[in-house]
């Protein structure tokens, strides 16, 4: 009976992870080159469940002998093992800003590689973002709306002067005749990129990146300068997801409240000495 309870309330753990997951990815539905958690649910490992007995032999002393026999598999409960970003290239809508500038990946080598701008957060730490929704500055230099600085491929901070500069499909900035490189970092593995807030992302310990890929790395990519990319979350498909995760959540937490009604009834009625 109590097995019930873990077995129903791992459920509706799992269910709430999952539709906090959903939720968030449909609050950053217009957020710019927000890439939307995947979860994924798995079942707690299975127990195998046996039968123990014996079995009497017809002798003179009576001998007995083990009777053991499998019953079947028992699954004890669910939980939600990790939340994956997805990096499938959102779609590009024109905005006219000259500093809005999107990020295509035209061609990668691997199938889970993603390429990302390369900024400087508040502590002077490379992150890596794609979201291409960028500004100018009190002191003139290319930045992203939270105020860090948007890196060259020397990872130094873009100096504009201004709104007027002009940037080229190759990533190359052309301010009063100076000549900046956008600084580009490429990972052949996405998942190992670890989401830190504000659409910024870390390297993993584990994860590898190449900074200003090309031809040689097999990379090929361009900047459209008025351009933005948009989430890639599908609000009618997370909306559908959300509605069937609260319906599962529903039908574990009636579960539970079906236990806890037979727990109060054996508690109160069946124990009760008349």
């Amino acid at each position: 009976m109590l097995r019930g309870f873990y077995t129903a309330a791992a459920g509706m753990m799992a269910n709430q992870r999952m539709q906090e997951t959903l939720s968030n990815n449909m609050s950053n539905a217009y957020t710019p080159g927000y890439k939307e958690d995947q979860g994924t649910l798995r079942a707690f490992p299975e127990l195998l469940i046996e039968r123990m007995g014996s079995k009497e032999i017809p002798t003179k002393n009576g001998f007995k002998v083990p009777d053991n026999g499998h019953v079947g598999s028992l699954n004890t409960g669910v939980y939600m093992q990790e939340a994956v970003p997805s990096f499938v290239q959102g779609d590009v809508k024109e905005t006219g800003v000259g500093t809005d500038l999107a990020l295509i990946q035209n061609s990668v080598p691997d199938e889970s590689g993603s390429l990302f701008f390369r900024v400087q957060n508040e502590e002077g730490e490379q992150r890596f973002t794609r979201n291409g929704n960028f500004t100018v500055d009190g002191e003139g230099f290319l930045t992203t709306n939270q105020g860090y600085y948007v890196l060259d491929d020397n990872e130094e901070p873009i100096a504009t002067g201004g709104m007027d500069f002009h940037v080229t499909d190759g990533g190359t900035l052309s301010v009063e005749g100076q000549v900046t490189t956008l600084g580009i970092a490429y990972t052949p593995d996405a998942a190992e990129m670890v989401k830190e807030g504000n659409n910024l992302y870390r390297l993993s310990e584990e994860g590898m990146i190449i900074e200003n890929p090309g031809e040689e790395e097999g990379v090929s990519y361009s900047i459209q300068q008025n351009h933005l990319e948009r989430s890639n979350v599908d609000s009618n498909r997370t909306m559908t997801d959300m509605m069937n995760t609260y319906r599962s959540f529903e039908m574990n937490q009636r579960v539970l409240k079906a236990y806890d009604q037979s727990m109060q009834k054996a508690v109160t009625e069946i124990g009760r000495l008349r």
